[in-house]
């Protein structure tokens, strides 16, 4: 009877949020974004202050800083025409990369979720509890447990990272570069410490946009969690009352005086 109602209902597959196209295309469009910004920025580059190094790098350094919503403050605008770029380039790359680094992280986590699936499915006679507490094979997916220490694992690399780059290429101290690498991933900027050498600007306009989304992205898992921890508990108590009557009654919407259970995506 199992086979035979999975073969008049077949399993829905799992939607595929992100693809290679929408990652080719977020690269492209973000490459085309941050370099109108650069060459903005190098017409205008004499209507900014602060400390200079070169001027691609400066330009590429405040476009990222800019667009990821840092504001360190070690370059501004001091121009009308520079302070109107600055507000339109951040009001636009803010929702923009958002979208676009949205559609990245999504595909990079179905490829994950498909090779721990297959891995799964490959060796299903050698499952054991630790394979079930990662996997949710009947769903289709990662655990959110997983995909929540996976991000937070992302967020300590990233400062890790940062910190030893800002210790050993910026010459700070190891309490500042871990005091600016966390202000830093947590887009808080207070401007007291920023990047001054080229390297450093540099490998900040790489590991500023990774290490922010990551920060987010880690948000956005911890806060699934806790809803599909609340859905599991009110689905737990619901499952455990006893019906009554008149919800008998009630689930009999055809009133022919029978109710029978329908399997997810049965046809009665």
């Amino acid at each position: 009877m199992a086979v035979l109602m999975d073969a008049i209902n077949p399993s829905i597959p799992k939607p595929k949020f992100g693809s290679e196209s929408i990652v080719r295309q977020a690269c492209i469009l973000l490459i085309l974004y941050l370099s109108l910004g650069v060459v903005i920025y190098w017409f205008n580059r004499h209507h900014f202050v602060g400390p200079k190094t070169n001027p691609v790098v400066d330009a590429l350094y405040f476009c990222i800083v800019t667009m990821c919503t840092i504001g360190f403050g070690d370059i501004t605008p001091n121009s009308n025409a520079t302070k109107l770029f600055s507000i339109l380039f951040v009001l636009v790359g803010f929702g923009f990369i958002d979208i676009l680094l949205s559609g990245m992280v999504s595909y990079v986590l179905d490829l994950q979720e498909n090779y721990l699936l297959k891995t799964v499915q490959h060796d299903g006679d050698k499952r054991d509890l630790a394979t079930s507490y990662i996997i949710d094979v009947k769903k289709g997916r990662m655990r959110i447990r997983l995909k929540v220490g996976l991000a937070l694992g992302v967020v300590v690399l990233c400062i890790g990272i940062g910190v030893g780059v800002m210790h050993f290429v910026e010459h700070l101290e190891w309490l500042d570069s871990f005091y600016l690498s966390v202000m830093s991933v947590t887009t808080v900027g207070y401007g007291d410490r920023a990047f001054k050498t080229m390297p450093g600007r540099l490998f900040a306009a790489i590991w500023l946009l990774v290490s922010t989304v990551a920060v987010a992205r880690a948000f956005l898992y911890l806060a699934e969690a806790r809803v599909d921890k609340r859905h599991r508990r009110m689905a737990k108590w619901v499952l455990g009352q006893d019906m009554t009557v008149s919800q008998f009654l009630a689930a009999d919407i055809d009133n022919n005086g029978y109710v029978r259970y329908a399997s997810p995506g049965a046809q009665y």
